[in-house]
């Protein structure tokens, strides 16, 4: 089922009624008439389809902010001047998606843009800079930003948690509703200009986690990468998040997420796993995290810097007036510096804490150590804000009264905005840079300082450096900022252990030079090598690679609100359809039937696990029809499944997931092992009985021809661990033993290797020339080689190659088969089945139906949504069977198969 159109997402999320086929306006693909807009209809570019002339390779990038800066025009005309924001990260970053590709941003402006001026404006900014601009509602946006990103998301995925009003205050709906409505008008406005079949998609940051629910809904098959600026928390703080599984789903709709750091991206797993119940892979260097039937690809790579818009900063006249100032005046001391942004997450008052440790603990570097401390304005505002303000200004006077003399200021404040040349030229004279955040996402501070300290030659004159010298610096940064593995040279302190900080800092002033001048070095070739433009082409170059299937798959969109998912499934795989499976099974003589229990014919979440009177009715139905062979496959034991089922006389059943076999009530259990030999248990059980100890939450399935070890309810990531060390541990022990041990989803199995050889064929072979008998040996002994050869135990397809052999050896070939099921373990029965269309074991015209329970990723080519269309589905077969019996003569009923 497509999915109809976005516009209702917001409805359901907010509770309200959904409305649908609400009109929209979207821009034409490519804009010749200035202001002319096409009307569209939802229902056609559903799920991308619709071809494209447009083969220019083109990235949409979105962001809370466009970059770009406005004032008003100086003439008093009262209109707008617009310029590009070169600071700015998202305009930055066009130099690593190459000149062939055309880039369009979509953002808000910083600027409240009155209504009556919204449309002259989103014309200009379209024709003149390629942006689409987001108008939103001064009273929205301050719910959005200041409230829900701020007060809720910022200090969370900082390690903040809202213990009390003070600290980011209570959870509040309504700051969500806004969240959730911003990014809405952001999907709008990427809609008017895409084209979801040629372009590609990148959002960038926390203000906007669910858009790509949005986008994915509308378009099945949009190339879509989001990028995450900030930290992401470990589970056990993002889980008290109210909306957590909603962004978790909806990031999940991307193709790509992009992390700084391993750190930041292993939380993200993590969640994934506790609270989604999904699991990742790792492939040739590449993270893959299965969702529906789509590979979620994560990428761990920190921003660079622009290197270009820093050395033409360097090379500014005011750049080099200000150095001269500032040598002057720090003549005959050493400059240590700070540049933090004023929130409590910067650690600026731990640093000073740090600084007055220093002083206090070292008297000689009193009169000749300088600490400036840029304070550039907060980005957020309230309480918090207010609180650092005055504690930072107070210990800077604490410090400087203290410490202080005359022609010596120990700590420089610097609290108002300065020119990006003035930071620029703080930097060139600084012998250190102190970075010392408690908790940041990437700070890009160091790699500037590093660029800066290299210098050029205007500045070495004005320093009286020799040009020739080796460049030198020093760093002292936090262990929790993004950019301290990169910084492999600088000093890593806690910036909580005020003591550390202090002795690194003294540390960092007395390295001798050529330490300085290597570490020095060594950041300088990372820094340029791994600069913003390269960070912007890996991330282009991963996400086309993540993208490269989806014409060749089919998706489907399902579920509500943000809740909402898109399954991606192979072209052929298709829902069955009822008629169509019952005109064939009319039309045969001889059918295989296999059918699994728990989830296909009795709902998973079923408190009973017993068959109703209904499914036993339909198995009787099956069986008594001569032209079946009917067989229910299980992983429970024999007794319980022989008890259910006694009714079902001529049923054939497979426990254990077939190691137990018997072809129909009045006939022994058979099993697949020549020789019963389970002497492995007393080696395997203690084992598992010693993880079992010590995960909690784990325990051992005992059953006649298997042990297994189950940690469903154990903690996820313990559990995992704990599982593979349980897999190492038993195939060591185990390894002379006749046993196979694998892991599967939340379980560890020991069970018996296969060594059951079916009977020979009962074909008339004299009937055929001597070179064809010894060819048909040839083929039957090759097929059993293999199937010993590839089998990794007992399992479901052994079930399905017994019946099939079964039914050779009595010199039927079945012209229809058909297997259903809802889990992994049944693959191997679909896999057997689908195998053998072009084997021996059946009727060259036979039609084969490999069924799957729900719409999923399998090896299966038909699916069915649930238990009740399955039992309608073999409800119907029933009646086929009982409407031949009622027509036909009772005398000319006949077994096809003698059952054994």
């Amino acid at each position: 089922m497509f999915s109809r159109s976005y516009s209702n997402l917001l409805d359901l999320v907010s509770g309200d009624a959904p409305s649908f086929g609400r009109e929209r306006k979207r821009l034409p693909r490519v804009a010749t008439v200035a202001g002319i807009l096409t009307d569209l209809d939802d229902e056609n570019s559903v799920g991308s389809d619709a071809p494209s002339s447009f083969s220019q390779d083109r990235m949409i990038i979105v962001g809370n902010q466009l970059p770009l800066r406005a004032h008003r025009n100086p003439d008093g005309s009262g209109g707008w001047c617009f310029s590009w924001d070169e600071d700015s990260l998202l305009l930055q970053l066009k130099d690593g998606l190459g000149e062939d590709v055309e880039v369009i941003y979509v953002g808000s402006l910083k600027e409240e843009i009155a209504p009556s001026e919204q449309d002259d404006v989103a014309q200009t900014l379209l024709e003149t800079f390629k942006c689409v601009p987001a108008f939103i509602p001064p009273d929205l946006f301050t719910k959005f930003y200041h409230g829900f990103c701020k007060q809720h998301l910022w200090p969370l995925f900082h390690y903040m948690l809202p213990l009390s009003p003070d600290l980011g205050g209570r959870f509040d709906r309504s700051l969500w509703q806004a969240y959730v409505s911003v990014n809405k008008i952001f999907a709008d406005k990427v809609m008017e200009v895409i084209s979801p079949d040629d372009d590609y998609v990148w959002v960038h940051d926390y203000h906007l986690m669910v858009l790509p629910t949005f986008l994915r809904k509308r378009f099945n098959r949009v190339k879509l990468g989001f990028f995450l600026h900030s930290p992401f928390p470990s589970s056990e703080i993002y889980r008290t998040l109210p909306v957590r599984d909603e962004l978790l789903r909806a990031l999940l709709n991307s193709d790509l997420i992009g992390f700084h750091t391993f750190d930041y991206a292993r939380h993200f797993l993590s969640c994934c796993s506790r609270m989604l119940g999904l699991s990742y892979q790792s492939k040739r260097g590449y993270i893959g995290l299965g969702y529906y039937g789509r590979t979620v690809n994560i990428k761990i790579l920190p921003v660079g810097i622009h290197i270009g818009q820093l050395q033409s900063v360097l090379n500014l006249p005011e750049t080099e007036s200000k150095v001269a100032e500032l040598h002057g005046r720090f003549r005959g001391q050493t400059v240590m510096l700070g540049v933090d942004d004023m929130d409590i997450f910067k650690g600026i008052s731990l640093k000073l804490l740090a600084m007055e440790q220093l002083l206090t603990q070292h008297p000689n570097k009193r009169g000749e150590v300088v600490l400036v401390q840029i304070a550039n304005p907060a980005r957020g505002r309230g309480r918090n804000v207010q609180e650092v303000q005055s504690e930072t200004k107070a210990a800077v006077r604490r410090i400087n009264e203290t410490f202080g003399s005359p022609g010596y200021t120990p700590v420089v404040l610097i609290d108002s905005p300065l020119q990006f040349y003035e930071r620029i030229a703080y930097y060139t004279i600084a012998e250190c840079c102190l970075v010392t955040a408690v908790r940041d996402g990437m700070n890009l501070i160091p790699y500037e300082y590093i660029i800066c300290r290299q210098g050029n030659e205007k500045l070495d004159e004005t320093l009286g450096l020799n040009p020739s010298a080796p460049r030198k610096s020093m760093l002292v940064v936090s262990e929790f900022i993004g950019c301290s593995p990169s910084l492999s040279g600088a000093i890593r302190v806690n910036p909580w252990n005020i003591d550390a900080v202090a002795e690194a800092m003294n540390s960092a002033l007395i390295v001798p030079e050529p330490e300085k001048q290597m570490r020095h070095e060594k950041h300088h070739r990372y820094v340029s090598t791994h600069d913003v433009a390269y960070w912007a082409h890996s991330f282009l170059q991963d996400l086309e690679r993540a993208c490269r299937d989806h014409v060749r798959r089919r998706c489907w969109g399902i579920g509500f609100g943000l809740g909402f998912r898109v399954i991606a499934l192979d072209p052929n795989f298709r829902k069955l359809s009822v008629e169509h499976i019952v005109s064939a099974y009319k039309r045969t003589k001889h059918r295989a039937i296999l059918l699994d229990y728990d989830g296909t014919m009795i709902l998973p979440s079923s408190i009973s696990r017993t068959p109703n009177m209904e499914a036993v009715g339909v198995l009787n139905s099956l069986c008594t029809d001569p032209k079946n062979v009917v067989f229910l496959v299980s992983g429970k034991d024999r007794e319980t499944l022989a008890e259910w089922f006694s009714s079902c006389e001529k049923l054939g059943i497979a426990a254990e997931h077939g190691y137990f076999v018997r072809t129909d009530h009045d006939v022994e259990w058979e099993t697949c092992v020549s020789v019963a030999d389970f002497d492995w248990k007393r080696i395997a059980d203690p084992v598992m009985k010693l993880y079992t100890e010590t995960t909690d939450g784990s325990y051992i399935e005992r059953k006649e021809s298997a042990l297994v070890w189950n940690y469903q309810y154990a903690d996820p990531d313990f559990g995992s661990c704990q599982a593979k060390e349980l897999l190492d541990h038993l195939e060591s022990v185990l390894a002379n033993e006749p046993v196979t041990v694998k892991s599967s989803q939340h379980i560890v199995e020991v069970k018996p290797q296969c060594s059951f050889v079916p009977g020979k064929p009962t074909a008339d072979l004299g009937a055929m020339p001597s070179l064809l008998i010894n060819i048909q040996k040839w083929v039957n002994e090759a097929h059993l080689l293999l199937h010993m050869l590839t089998s990794t135990g007992v399992n479901k397809g052994l079930v399905a190659e017994r019946l099939l052999e079964i039914m050779k050896q009595k010199g039927v070939l079945p012209d229809f088969v058909l297997c259903v099921g809802d889990d992994l373990s049944d693959e191997d029965m679909f896999e057997v089945i689908m195998s053998a269309r072009s084997g021996p074991s059946l009727s060259p015209v036979a039609e084969v139906f490999a069924c799957t329970v729900g719409r999923k990723p399998s090896k299966a080519k038909y699916y069915l949504e649930d238990t009740s269309e399955i039992l309608r589905m073999l409800q119907g077969l029933a009646g086929a069977s009982e409407q031949v019996a009622r027509s036909a003569p009772a005398a000319s009923q006949q077994v096809i198969i003698d059952r054994e």
